[in-house]
Order: C-alpha cells, then sequence, then structure tokens
C-alpha cells in the first residue's frame, strides 16, 4: 500500500484568530455589564449583559450558515479503521468519552493517522480493542474529522469482520487542534479589553456621585465635618461627630447648603435629628404647595427641645417634624429619655400650643 502526506487540519488563521478576540471581548463585556448593573441596579447594563451574548450567538450563527450548509451537502465517506489505542475518560452519564488513536484506510486513497474523541456507551466499550477493526465515516475535504460508525450497513460490518489494516506511520492528525499561544493571548487580551470598556462606555451610570440625578454639579457640604446630599426631591444634611443641629448657627447653614444656587423650591417635611437634617422638597417647583424652609424659628428650636425634654429625665434622642400639609406652619417635638416621651406642637413662630406626654 503507498502512502503519502494528507494535508493535516488547519491551526491559527487570521480568521480564527479574529474570532477568539472578538469572543473574548464579548464575554468580558458581557460579564462586567451584568455584574455592575447588579451592583449598582441599573436595569440598562443587566438588560446589556444578557442580550450582547445572545445577539453575537444569533449573528455568528447566521454568518457560519452558509458555510455548515456547504459541509452538510457534501456526503461522508466510508472506510475501514484498525484501533491503535484508546484511553476512556471517567464519566458521570452512562456515555463515556473515549480518545481513539485510529489508522484510517480508505478505498481511494493512501492511509493515514488520526486521533479523535468520541462518545461510547459503557456498555459498548468492551467492543473496542487495540488492533481491532471498525468502520469510520469523514468528510472528503476534511479526512481529520473521522467519527466511528456504531451501526454499519451489513455490508460494512461483514468488510470489517474478515479485513486487515497496517498500521501507517507518522503522528495522528487531531480532529481539534490545541489553541496555540496566540490563540490564547488574543482571546484574553479581548476579554480583558471587553472588561476594561464597560466602565468607559457606562461612566455616567456605574459613577452617579459625580453628578446629580438632573446632571448638575452636587451641591458643596456645610463644611469639612458635614456631608450634603441631594437626591431628586429629598435632600439630607449629617453633621460630624461632636457637633449638633442645636448648636448656634448649624442647622441655619445646613438649611441654607440645601436651598442655595437660586434652588427656591418648598418644603413639605422637614425632619431634624441631633446631627441629621432631612428636607422633602415640592416635586411642583416654586408655586407649589408647602414652605419655606428657610423661615423655620431658628432661634426658638433649641428652647422648645430643651422645654420638651424637661420631663423626661435624661433625654437620649430628640426630633423636631415641621410641615404645613393644611392651614399654617406647624412644629413638632418627640423627646425621648429615662422618664418616658414627651411630645411637643408649636406653631410657625415656636410658641408652644400644647403639650403630651411624661
Amino acid at each position: 500500500m503507498t502512502v503519502t502526506a494528507i494535508t493535516p487540519p488547519p491551526h491559527s488563521t487570521p480568521a480564527g484568530l479574529a474570532l477568539g478576540f472578538l469572543t473574548g471581548g464579548v464575554v468580558g463585556a458581557s460579564l462586567a455589564a451584568f455584574i455592575s448593573g447588579c451592583v449598582v441596579e441599573k436595569a440598562s447594563l443587566i438588560v446589556t449583559g444578557l442580550v450582547l451574548p445572545a445577539v453575537y450567538g444569533l449573528v455568528f450563527f447566521l454568518a457560519t450558515l452558509p458555510r455548515r450548509a456547504r459541509e452538510a451537502a457534501v456526503a461522508p465517506r466510508t472506510a475501514l479503521a484498525v484501533i491503535e489505542s484508546l484511553e476512556a475518560a471517567g464519566g458521570e452519564t452512562s456515555d463515556v468519552p473515549v480518545r481513539f488513536d485510529l489508522t484510517v484506510a480508505p478505498d481511494d486513497g493512501p492511509a493515514y493517522r488520526a486521533e479523535i474523541r468520541q462518545d461510547i456507551h459503557v456498555a459498548e466499550l468492551p467492543d473496542y480493542r487495540p488492533r481491532g477493526i471498525v468502520v469510520v465515516e469523514y468528510p472528503p475535504d476534511r479526512p481529520w474529522k473521522v467519527r466511528i460508525v456504531k451501526r454499519p450497513t451489513p455490508e460494512w460490518e461483514e468488510r470489517a469482520a474478515v479485513a486487515r489494516v497496517d498500521s501507517a506511520p507518522g503522528p495522528p492528525m487531531r480532529s481539534e487542534s490545541p489553541a496555540g499561544r496566540a490563540d490564547g493571548f488574543l482571546t484574553l487580551f479581548g476579554l480583558l479589553l471587553g472588561v476594561a470598556a464597560v466602565p468607559a462606555l457606562f461612566r455616567a451610570d456605574l459613577f452617579p456621585s459625580r453628578e446629580g440625578e438632573s446632571g448638575a454639579p452636587p451641591r458643596p457640604s456645610v463644611s469639612s465635618s458635614s456631608t450634603t446630599t441631594v437626591v431628586s426631591a429629598t435632600g439630607t444634611v449629617t453633621l460630624g461627630p461632636g457637633r449638633s443641629m442645636l448648636d448656634e448657627g448649624d442647622l441655619r447653614k445646613a438649611l441654607e447648603s440645601l436651598t442655595q444656587g437660586g434652588d427656591d423650591r418648598p418644603a413639605l417635611t422637614v425632619v431634624v435629628r441631633d446631627r441629621l437634617l432631612t428636607v422633602v422638597f415640592s416635586p411642583g417647583g416654586a408655586n407649589a404647595a408647602g414652605f419655606d424652609p428657610r423661615s423655620l424659628p431658628y432661634d426658638r428650636l433649641p428652647g422648645l427641645v430643651d422645654e420638651a425634654g424637661s420631663g423626661v429625665g435624661s433625654p437620649r434622642s430628640w426630633q423636631l417634624t415641621a410641615d404645613r400639609v393644611t392651614g399654617s406652619l406647624r412644629l413638632r417635638v418627640v423627646v425621648t429619655g429615662d422618664g418616658g416621651t414627651t411630645t411637643l406642637e408649636a406653631d410657625g413662630q415656636g410658641k408652644v400650643l400644647r403639650r403630651s406626654g411624661s
């Protein structure tokens, strides 16, 4: 039998390298977008992470459809082969992956070596042994893609029973060549590039703290020991340790920090605690219902808190609420201490109207 060289399967090609790079980029971008979206609770990022691989898979399927159709139109060839060696890998199912080293002997060409992996049912493993003859099929243009025919026709089964196939020299061709260094490098580079592209493209979504919800610059803090936050219709000011909203001038400065810059929206509710100020603004603008938070009787507030806490022993906490749901502005002070809780109500000028509790 004459033995000639057969063209081995192609390794890295420009198209294969580009495909590996693109696949790595899509995988990296999808994972980064999905994880980032879950962390910052952005639906757009989560949807991007889910849709991107689906779109990529659809495009890949449509792009390779003509090639796969051409390959499917080519009738496979049938030949005899001898098992040079085989090695079964462990599996958790009834089908065990087996690596076969075969010498394939086509009727119209030279014999050649091929290494393949194929799943074999565990009950059929004894039928395959070294130097055993099997019937195989392969595409004529890709002879390395060999598959063992488990149920050959009676004619080929009869031929395999009486045939003798000599071993072919040379290293076996592999149906799936291992990826080279260039393939792995480009895939990894694409993966990292995809991960880095997400923060660049969705910077506004991932880092919203650098600008307000309306796109305006953040409002400045009262001082280096306090923090001011404005989100939509709610503004908060938190003082640093050792300070209190009852300290002279601190509550006024805190309210001015939320209303500076021409923001004259009325407030629906103002809630003051020891180190925290919360203002809920009216979403309707300057003409909406509410009151001007700067009109509070600042000088009377410490006295109201002291008066409400005079009957509760050692005060532990206090809260002042100002609102004008209907009618005129009302102030409500609640102080809790060792001796119970006292509630005090006053008008917009700080005049006490009623008191209840301890």
